[in-house]
């Protein structure tokens, strides 16, 4: 937990169900690398992904209260799952009644904010977990900002697995991440953008440039979620000239610390230690 001293500070808070996250806060620490970072992954409970709408809510309430806690006034919710099953209750329902000054963002927007200037043919795909595509927050969203894209979606829900078991770039692999790009493919040959929208499969990536055409452009979501905050913390003064500036992270998990550590340093290519924490 974080002591008097550190209480002091006011980080940004990244949430991800697991790991995934970590692909999100590489690239915004490599953006905005002079601000405080608290990571915090409910490993315990993970994965979200075939979990229900009012299961995930509640997950991500509790863990968005404790980096409250923590004195973060912003918080991103790095999982997908998350930002499709959670976000808007926060928003609308959470924040407006007990933390009205403070701030959750999610992946999702930032992500199809970018994938317009991104497609020639106007067809866009989009890989995710099973509970990503069923919430259709994809498809809800890019209708909303760019209703002229054709969209067409692929649950993969081995994925995660082959990341979180360090199987990514191994042979075995090569089946799983064939199968479903054929499959989207099937669905639409027109495609010519896909959106990683889980935020693990950037491990995958020279997997799925390999069995994908060249024409075929892959994108991946750290980079847009940090010129996104970026931007945001531009317009926002009032948040941004409340977060700390010291260049710090912590890392917190609902499980193992040493699981946590021994994996986090596959994503972020980095010795990490983290804490155990209880939230609930």
């Amino acid at each position: 937990m974080i002591n008097g001293t550190e209480k002091q500070k006011s980080p940004i808070g990244i949430f991800d169900s697991g790991y995934g996250g970590l692909t999100v806060l590489s690239e915004i620490k490599s953006l905005l690398p002079n601000y405080d970072y608290i990571y915090l992954g409910d490993n315990a409970r993970a994965p979200y992904g075939n979990r229900s709408f009012e299961l995930v809510y509640e997950f991500t309430r509790e863990a968005v209260r404790w980096l409250f806690e923590q004195n973060c006034r912003l918080v991103i919710l790095a999982c997908n799952t998350a930002s499709a099953k959670a976000l808007r209750s926060i928003q609308q329902i959470d924040l407006p009644q007990t933390n009205p000054a403070k701030r959750v963002l999610g992946v999702i927007r930032p992500t199809v904010e970018s994938v317009g200037a991104l497609t020639k043919t106007g067809h866009v795909g989009v890989f995710g977990t099973s509970g990503t595509i069923k919430s259709q927050s994809y498809d809800i969203e890019i209708a909303k900002l760019h209703p002229q894209l054709q969209v067409a979606a692929e649950a993969c829900p081995m994925w995660v697995p082959l990341v979180e078991n360090n199987e990514f770039d191994k042979p075995g692999a090569d089946y799983f991440v064939k199968k479903h790009i054929d499959n989207l493919l099937k669905k639409d040959g027109q495609i010519d953008a896909i959106i990683l929208g889980c935020t693990h499969y950037p491990l995958l990536i020279s997997k799925i440039e390999q069995f994908l055409p060249k024409n075929i452009r892959v994108v991946s979501q750290g980079k847009y979620v940090a010129e996104s905050l970026k931007d945001y913390l531009h317009r926002h003064p009032e948040i941004e000239k409340k977060c700390s500036k010291n260049g710090t992270v912590n890392f917190f998990t609902t499980d193992s610390p040493e699981n946590f550590g021994e994996l986090a340093s596959l994503f972020l290519n980095e010795k990490i230690e983290a804490q155990k924490i209880k939230i609930d």
